[in-house]
């Protein structure tokens, strides 16, 4: 029963990826949109943890219909993102150049990266990332390293993969092989570009922040990296502008001059979770967070469980040589959603964060 639960998968996905790839985009995306809008009306779990997500954004402002107009707007946007994935293939390099709207520090990075300086991007869950990363290597990045999730079955996880290392990225499995972290380091001590997502901890073993005037907990990882490898954190964030698609690379966070290893970690991850902030204010409909992230909405037992498991970690491995933002023996999140121990995200769809949810 297994092998054919995992075969109708992987051929799911297979005839989904050929199928999107060859009818006409106008048509793709009516579909896509109409499937945001079923989900949508049905008010699922996932909708309704996504609608008291949206809710905290905007100083409160959203509430009673102008909340659901909102998270309909969101659920469209993130069936667009999928949409997107699938037609990456088929989208040319002139468009993912020509159609990005960038403001920030991109010529910042890349001018550390030619000098020798890794950089570590830290990403929320916005807009469409696979296209980021598409485009960031088409201006001269050259290939970067992130994590993803393994998924089950097998195939599936293989089929993500070859898809993202096609683009040009090398991708580190959230499970099994070597270090993530120790992988990541080597990478940035090269001089090279890490990308990572990093708006939401299933560790257990996360930073707790001020996100939206509430506690939550965010991965360690990339301020982890940056403190111990001297790379340039800067965040990214993204939105769709209309047809086109946004990005904004953030000024580096520096190291804080004093305080401890772990003080520094956190007070970076704080302003990790300020610039997200502001960002998903200003776009909240392309925050596609489907998923338990402020402390107040987890399960109090689980979110026990997991910090005593994740307990003197930084990022869900040892802090000498762990993953950055792995899912690494919490098995689940403190919300009750998979962790990246080999299961699917929450919606059954692969993660590249390496925290074990999906995208």
């Amino acid at each position: 029963m297994s092998r054919t639960k995992d075969w109708l998968a992987d051929s799911a996905y297979a005839l989904g990826w050929s199928l999107v790839c060859r009818m006409p985009e106008s048509w793709a995306r009516w579909l896509f949109e109409r499937a945001a809008d079923i989900a949508w009306r049905r008010q699922g779990p996932r909708v309704q943890v996504l609608e008291a997500n949206l809710g905290r954004t905007g100083g409160g402002q959203f509430a009673g219909k102008q909340l659901r107009a909102l998270s309909r707007r969101a659920m469209r946007s993130y069936a667009r993102y999928w949409l997107e994935v699938f037609r990456l293939p088929v989208i040319s390099r002139e468009r993912i150049v020509a159609d990005m709207r960038a403001i920030g520090a991109e010529q910042t990075a890349l001018a550390h990266l030619k000098a020798g300086r890794g950089v570590v991007f830290a990403l929320p869950h916005m807009g469409n990332w696979e296209h980021a990363g598409a485009w960031i290597i088409a201006i001269g990045a050259g290939r970067f390293t992130t994590v993803a999730e393994r998924l089950k079955p097998e195939s599936v996880y293989e089929r993500f993969v070859a898809f993202r290392e096609g683009l040009g990225m090398e991708v580190l499995p959230a499970t099994g092989g070597a270090s993530r972290f120790g992988v990541l380091a080597q990478r940035l001590r090269a001089g090279n570009l890490v990308c990572l997502l990093a708006d939401r901890d299933v560790t257990g073993s996360g930073i707790e922040v001020e996100f939206f005037g509430e506690k939550a907990r965010m991965m360690a990882g990339p301020a982890a990296l940056a403190v111990q490898t001297g790379a340039a954190l800067m965040p990214v964030t993204l939105w769709f502008e209309g047809p086109y698609w946004a990005a904004h690379i953030h000024e580096e966070i520096p190291v804080p001059a004093a305080g401890s290893r772990r003080e520094q970690v956190a007070a970076m991850t704080q302003q990790l979770a300020r610039v997200f902030e502001q960002s998903i204010n200003a776009h909240p409909e392309d925050w596609h967070m489907l998923q338990r992230v402020f402390v107040a909405d987890l399960d109090p037992a689980r979110l026990s469980a997991a910090v005593a498991a994740g307990k003197g970690m930084l990022n869900g491995e040892a802090a000498a040589g762990g993953g950055a933002g792995t899912g690494d023996g919490a098995g689940r999140g403190a919300d009750g959603s998979p962790g990246a121990d080999g299961s699917p995200g929450s919606d059954g769809s692969p993660g590249t964060d390496g925290t074990g949810d999906s995208p």
